[in-house]
Protein backbone atom coordinates (compact mmCIF):
# COMPACT_ATOMS: atom_id res chain seq x y z
CA UNK A 1 0.00 0.00 0.00
CA UNK A 2 1.32 3.73 -0.55
CA UNK A 3 2.60 5.82 2.20
CA UNK A 4 -0.27 8.69 2.35
CA UNK A 5 1.24 12.02 1.00
CA UNK A 6 1.94 13.79 4.05
CA UNK A 7 5.15 11.59 4.13
CA UNK A 8 6.33 12.79 0.98
CA UNK A 9 8.49 15.54 2.38
CA UNK A 10 10.32 13.41 5.11
CA UNK A 11 14.01 14.09 4.96
CA UNK A 12 14.83 10.49 6.41
CA UNK A 13 12.26 8.24 7.09
CA UNK A 14 12.05 8.73 10.82
CA UNK A 15 9.47 9.41 13.24
CA UNK A 16 10.53 11.24 16.37
CA UNK A 17 8.67 9.61 19.19
CA UNK A 18 6.83 11.57 22.06
CA UNK A 19 8.73 11.79 24.60
CA UNK A 20 6.29 12.40 28.21
CA UNK A 21 7.90 15.72 29.90
CA UNK A 22 10.76 16.03 27.65
CA UNK A 23 9.28 16.76 24.22
CA UNK A 24 7.77 20.21 23.92
CA UNK A 25 7.47 22.70 20.85
CA UNK A 26 11.31 23.60 20.88
CA UNK A 27 12.35 19.56 20.09
CA UNK A 28 9.21 19.28 18.20
CA UNK A 29 9.82 22.42 15.61
CA UNK A 30 13.35 21.54 15.22
CA UNK A 31 12.45 17.61 14.09
CA UNK A 32 10.17 19.02 11.96
CA UNK A 33 12.40 21.60 10.25
CA UNK A 34 15.03 19.16 10.13
CA UNK A 35 13.12 16.66 7.97
CA UNK A 36 11.65 14.14 10.41
CA UNK A 37 8.40 13.67 12.32
CA UNK A 38 8.46 15.43 15.40
CA UNK A 39 5.51 14.60 18.17
CA UNK A 40 4.93 15.12 21.64
CA UNK A 41 2.21 13.98 24.44
CA UNK A 42 -0.32 15.90 24.90
CA UNK A 43 -0.29 14.93 28.70
CA UNK A 44 3.45 17.43 28.37
CA UNK A 45 1.22 20.56 27.83
CA UNK A 46 0.03 21.74 31.58
CA UNK A 47 -2.22 22.83 32.28
CA UNK A 48 -4.09 21.75 29.69
CA UNK A 49 -4.96 24.96 28.06
CA UNK A 50 -1.62 25.22 27.28
CA UNK A 51 -2.13 22.64 24.66
CA UNK A 52 -3.70 25.17 22.40
CA UNK A 53 -1.11 27.59 23.36
CA UNK A 54 1.35 25.02 22.04
CA UNK A 55 -0.31 24.10 18.30
CA UNK A 56 -0.83 27.42 17.69
CA UNK A 57 2.97 27.85 18.07
CA UNK A 58 3.98 24.98 15.93
CA UNK A 59 1.78 25.26 13.59
CA UNK A 60 3.22 28.88 13.06
CA UNK A 61 6.57 28.53 13.24
CA UNK A 62 6.43 25.71 10.70
CA UNK A 63 4.26 27.37 8.03
CA UNK A 64 6.38 30.55 8.35
CA UNK A 65 9.37 27.48 7.70
CA UNK A 66 7.95 26.79 4.79
CA UNK A 67 7.38 29.93 3.23
CA UNK A 68 11.10 31.07 3.85
CA UNK A 69 12.35 27.57 2.82
CA UNK A 70 10.02 25.81 -0.01
CA UNK A 71 12.99 24.24 -1.41
CA UNK A 72 13.32 22.10 2.02
CA UNK A 73 9.92 22.18 3.39
CA UNK A 74 9.31 21.03 6.80
CA UNK A 75 7.73 17.24 7.82
CA UNK A 76 4.59 16.99 9.26
CA UNK A 77 4.29 17.19 13.56
CA UNK A 78 2.72 14.28 15.32
CA UNK A 79 0.85 14.45 18.95
CA UNK A 80 0.25 11.53 21.10
CA UNK A 81 -2.82 10.87 23.00
CA UNK A 82 -3.19 8.50 26.03
CA UNK A 83 -6.32 6.59 25.31
CA UNK A 84 -6.16 4.61 28.68
CA UNK A 85 -9.19 5.25 30.46
CA UNK A 86 -7.80 6.78 32.94
CA UNK A 87 -6.48 9.89 31.53
CA UNK A 88 -9.49 12.26 32.26
CA UNK A 89 -8.08 14.84 29.48
CA UNK A 90 -8.84 12.42 26.54
CA UNK A 91 -11.76 14.04 24.94
CA UNK A 92 -10.16 17.85 25.92
CA UNK A 93 -7.14 17.09 24.54
CA UNK A 94 -8.71 15.36 21.51
CA UNK A 95 -10.96 18.63 20.69
CA UNK A 96 -7.78 21.03 20.50
CA UNK A 97 -6.21 18.66 18.14
CA UNK A 98 -9.33 18.81 15.90
CA UNK A 99 -9.47 22.76 16.49
CA UNK A 100 -5.79 22.68 14.52
CA UNK A 101 -6.14 19.49 12.30
CA UNK A 102 -3.22 17.99 13.96
CA UNK A 103 -2.12 16.14 10.75
CA UNK A 104 -1.00 12.83 12.92
CA UNK A 105 -2.45 11.51 15.83
CA UNK A 106 -0.28 8.62 17.64
CA UNK A 107 -2.74 6.43 20.15
CA UNK A 108 -0.52 4.51 23.21
CA UNK A 109 -2.20 2.41 25.49
CA UNK A 110 -6.12 1.69 24.29
CA UNK A 111 -7.98 2.08 20.75
CA UNK A 112 -10.97 4.42 20.93
CA UNK A 113 -12.69 4.02 17.21
CA UNK A 114 -14.22 7.54 18.60
CA UNK A 115 -10.62 9.29 18.60
CA UNK A 116 -10.02 7.35 15.13
CA UNK A 117 -13.05 8.47 13.62
CA UNK A 118 -12.42 12.06 14.82
CA UNK A 119 -8.92 12.06 13.67
CA UNK A 120 -9.95 11.08 10.03
CA UNK A 121 -13.24 13.38 10.26
CA UNK A 122 -10.56 16.45 9.62
CA UNK A 123 -8.07 14.71 7.28
CA UNK A 124 -5.74 13.50 9.86
CA UNK A 125 -3.75 9.59 9.95
CA UNK A 126 -3.93 7.75 13.56
CA UNK A 127 -0.87 5.54 14.37
CA UNK A 128 -1.50 2.91 16.88
CA UNK A 129 1.47 1.68 19.46
CA UNK A 130 1.47 -1.77 20.25
CA UNK A 131 3.53 -4.76 22.12
CA UNK A 132 1.62 -7.91 20.41
CA UNK A 133 -0.46 -9.08 17.44
CA UNK A 134 -3.20 -9.30 19.72
CA UNK A 135 -3.31 -5.07 20.21
CA UNK A 136 -2.08 -5.22 17.00
CA UNK A 137 -5.05 -6.20 15.52
CA UNK A 138 -7.55 -4.66 17.68
CA UNK A 139 -5.83 -1.42 16.83
CA UNK A 140 -6.85 -1.61 12.95
CA UNK A 141 -10.33 -3.50 13.75
CA UNK A 142 -11.39 0.21 15.71
CA UNK A 143 -9.67 2.12 12.76
CA UNK A 144 -5.66 2.95 13.38
CA UNK A 145 -4.32 3.50 10.25
CA UNK A 146 -0.83 2.49 11.17
CA UNK A 147 1.10 0.76 13.86
CA UNK A 148 4.30 1.29 16.14
CA UNK A 149 5.32 -2.11 16.84
CA UNK A 150 6.79 -1.37 20.07
CA UNK A 151 9.79 -3.75 20.20
CA UNK A 152 12.24 -4.84 23.22
CA UNK A 153 15.00 -2.63 23.94
CA UNK A 154 12.76 0.73 23.60
CA UNK A 155 12.78 3.38 25.61
CA UNK A 156 9.86 3.92 28.19
CA UNK A 157 6.49 1.86 28.20
CA UNK A 158 8.14 -1.09 25.45
CA UNK A 159 7.31 -4.64 24.54
CA UNK A 160 9.43 -7.66 25.31
CA UNK A 161 9.09 -9.15 21.76
CA UNK A 162 11.96 -8.82 19.27
CA UNK A 163 11.27 -6.37 16.51
CA UNK A 164 12.06 -9.82 14.14
CA UNK A 165 9.22 -11.08 15.46
CA UNK A 166 6.81 -8.23 15.78
CA UNK A 167 7.68 -7.08 12.10
CA UNK A 168 7.21 -10.75 10.51
CA UNK A 169 3.71 -11.05 12.50
CA UNK A 170 2.54 -7.88 11.44
CA UNK A 171 3.67 -7.99 7.60
CA UNK A 172 1.96 -11.36 7.18
CA UNK A 173 -1.55 -9.65 7.22
CA UNK A 174 -1.33 -6.05 7.32
CA UNK A 175 0.05 -3.72 4.71
CA UNK A 176 -0.39 -0.02 5.66
CA UNK A 177 2.02 2.36 7.65
CA UNK A 178 4.03 0.55 10.24
CA UNK A 179 7.21 2.55 11.98
CA UNK A 180 8.94 0.45 14.37
CA UNK A 181 10.40 1.12 17.74
CA UNK A 182 13.31 -0.33 19.71
CA UNK A 183 16.91 0.54 20.60
CA UNK A 184 17.39 2.28 17.15
CA UNK A 185 20.03 5.11 17.39
CA UNK A 186 22.49 4.63 14.33
CA UNK A 187 21.18 5.48 10.76
CA UNK A 188 21.98 1.22 9.64
CA UNK A 189 19.52 0.95 11.97
CA UNK A 190 17.41 3.11 10.31
CA UNK A 191 17.56 0.73 6.93
CA UNK A 192 17.37 -2.41 8.94
CA UNK A 193 14.25 -0.97 10.52
CA UNK A 194 12.75 -0.91 6.40
CA UNK A 195 14.79 -4.22 5.45
CA UNK A 196 12.30 -5.77 8.35
CA UNK A 197 9.33 -4.61 6.49
CA UNK A 198 8.99 -1.07 8.59
CA UNK A 199 8.03 2.17 6.40
CA UNK A 200 10.05 4.22 9.36
CA UNK A 201 12.27 3.79 12.53
CA UNK A 202 10.80 5.05 15.83
CA UNK A 203 13.09 6.98 17.74
CA UNK A 204 13.22 8.30 21.50
CA UNK A 205 16.22 8.38 23.45
CA UNK A 206 18.42 10.25 21.35
CA UNK A 207 16.62 12.96 20.96
CA UNK A 208 16.91 13.46 25.15
CA UNK A 209 20.93 14.46 24.58
CA UNK A 210 20.11 17.44 21.94
CA UNK A 211 20.15 21.11 23.10
CA UNK A 212 16.19 21.42 22.64
CA UNK A 213 14.89 19.14 24.48
CA UNK A 214 13.09 19.60 27.85
CA UNK A 215 15.74 17.02 30.20
CA UNK A 216 17.62 18.16 32.92
CA UNK A 217 21.42 18.27 32.05
CA UNK A 218 21.90 15.15 34.35
CA UNK A 219 19.57 13.04 32.02
CA UNK A 220 20.88 14.06 28.73
CA UNK A 221 24.05 13.03 30.17
CA UNK A 222 22.86 10.16 31.48
CA UNK A 223 21.90 9.24 27.94
CA UNK A 224 25.50 9.70 26.50
CA UNK A 225 27.37 8.33 28.97
CA UNK A 226 25.07 5.08 28.87
CA UNK A 227 24.90 1.48 27.11
CA UNK A 228 22.44 -0.97 27.05
CA UNK A 229 23.83 -2.86 30.21
CA UNK A 230 22.37 0.72 31.89
CA UNK A 231 18.42 -0.16 31.14
CA UNK A 232 16.23 -1.67 33.64
CA UNK A 233 13.29 -2.92 32.74
CA UNK A 234 10.24 -3.20 34.97
CA UNK A 235 6.77 -2.33 35.60
CA UNK A 236 7.23 -0.60 38.70
CA UNK A 237 6.75 3.06 38.24
CA UNK A 238 3.64 3.16 35.93
CA UNK A 239 2.09 -0.13 36.07
CA UNK A 240 3.39 -1.04 32.27
CA UNK A 241 6.70 -2.57 31.76
CA UNK A 242 9.17 -0.22 30.06
CA UNK A 243 12.59 0.80 30.33
CA UNK A 244 14.65 2.98 32.47
CA UNK A 245 18.32 4.23 33.01
CA UNK A 246 19.69 2.21 36.16
CA UNK A 247 21.68 5.70 37.16
CA UNK A 248 18.15 7.29 38.30
CA UNK A 249 16.56 4.51 39.76
CA UNK A 250 19.61 4.00 42.10
CA UNK A 251 19.27 8.10 42.92
CA UNK A 252 16.09 7.59 43.97
CA UNK A 253 17.16 5.33 46.41
CA UNK A 254 16.39 1.77 44.48
CA UNK A 255 18.21 -1.31 43.50
CA UNK A 256 17.44 -1.78 40.23
CA UNK A 257 18.10 -5.49 40.37
CA UNK A 258 15.92 -6.03 43.15
CA UNK A 259 12.57 -3.98 42.30
CA UNK A 260 9.56 -5.31 43.01
CA UNK A 261 6.69 -5.91 40.66
CA UNK A 262 3.57 -3.04 40.47
CA UNK A 263 -0.35 -4.45 39.79
CA UNK A 264 -0.98 -2.95 36.07
CA UNK A 265 -4.40 -2.84 37.25
CA UNK A 266 -3.46 0.69 39.34
CA UNK A 267 -2.22 2.26 36.26
CA UNK A 268 -3.15 5.73 36.65
CA UNK A 269 -2.88 8.73 34.48
CA UNK A 270 -4.68 11.32 35.97
CA UNK A 271 -1.67 11.64 38.33
CA UNK A 272 0.12 13.23 35.12
CA UNK A 273 -2.31 16.35 34.54
CA UNK A 274 -1.47 18.70 37.49
CA UNK A 275 2.18 20.62 37.73
CA UNK A 276 4.33 17.13 38.62
CA UNK A 277 4.77 13.94 37.34
CA UNK A 278 7.30 12.63 39.77
CA UNK A 279 7.63 9.02 38.44
CA UNK A 280 8.91 10.13 35.10
CA UNK A 281 10.73 13.33 36.33
CA UNK A 282 12.66 11.50 39.12
CA UNK A 283 13.28 8.06 36.73
CA UNK A 284 14.22 8.91 33.38
CA UNK A 285 12.95 6.37 30.76
CA UNK A 286 15.63 5.33 28.06
CA UNK A 287 16.06 2.59 25.40
CA UNK A 288 19.23 0.15 24.83
CA UNK A 289 20.60 1.50 21.65
CA UNK A 290 22.00 5.21 23.71
CA UNK A 291 25.44 3.74 23.57
CA UNK A 292 25.42 4.58 19.66
CA UNK A 293 25.08 8.94 21.29
CA UNK A 294 28.25 10.26 21.88
CA UNK A 295 27.21 13.97 22.91
CA UNK A 296 24.42 16.46 23.37
CA UNK A 297 23.92 17.91 20.24
CA UNK A 298 21.13 20.27 18.70
CA UNK A 299 18.39 18.33 16.65
CA UNK A 300 20.27 19.49 13.26
CA UNK A 301 23.04 17.86 13.93
CA UNK A 302 21.65 14.68 14.95
CA UNK A 303 19.52 14.42 12.02
CA UNK A 304 22.30 15.00 9.67
CA UNK A 305 24.20 12.50 11.90
CA UNK A 306 21.51 9.87 10.77
CA UNK A 307 21.28 10.77 7.36
CA UNK A 308 25.06 10.72 6.94
CA UNK A 309 24.54 7.13 8.52
CA UNK A 310 21.79 5.96 6.75
CA UNK A 311 23.54 6.69 3.44
CA UNK A 312 26.52 5.22 4.23
CA UNK A 313 24.89 1.85 5.54
CA UNK A 314 23.03 1.71 1.96
CA UNK A 315 26.57 1.87 0.41
CA UNK A 316 27.76 -0.60 2.60
CA UNK A 317 25.28 -3.05 1.87
CA UNK A 318 25.30 -2.64 -1.63
CA UNK A 319 29.10 -3.37 -1.58
CA UNK A 320 28.98 -6.45 -0.01
CA UNK A 321 25.59 -7.71 -1.92
CA UNK A 322 26.27 -6.11 -5.03
CA UNK A 323 22.98 -4.73 -5.23
CA UNK A 324 22.61 -1.16 -6.25
CA UNK A 325 22.56 1.29 -3.77
CA UNK A 326 19.04 3.82 -4.45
Amino acid sequence: MPLPPIFDRLRLPVIGSPLFIVSNPDLVIAQCKAGIVGSFPTLNARPSGMLDEWLHRITEELTAHDRDHPESPSAPFACNLIVHRSNPRLMEDAAVLAKWKVPLVITSLGAVEEINRGAHSWGGIVLHDVINQRFAHKAIEKGADGLIPVAAGAGGHAGAQSPFALMQEIREWFDGPVALSGAIAHGRSILAAQAMGADFAYIGSPWIATVEANAVEAYKQAIVDGEAKDIVYSNLFTGVHGNYLRRSIENAGMDPDRLPESDPSKMDFSQVTGSEAKAWKDIWGSGQGIGAVHAIEPVAARVARLAAEYEEAKRQLAARTGMKAS
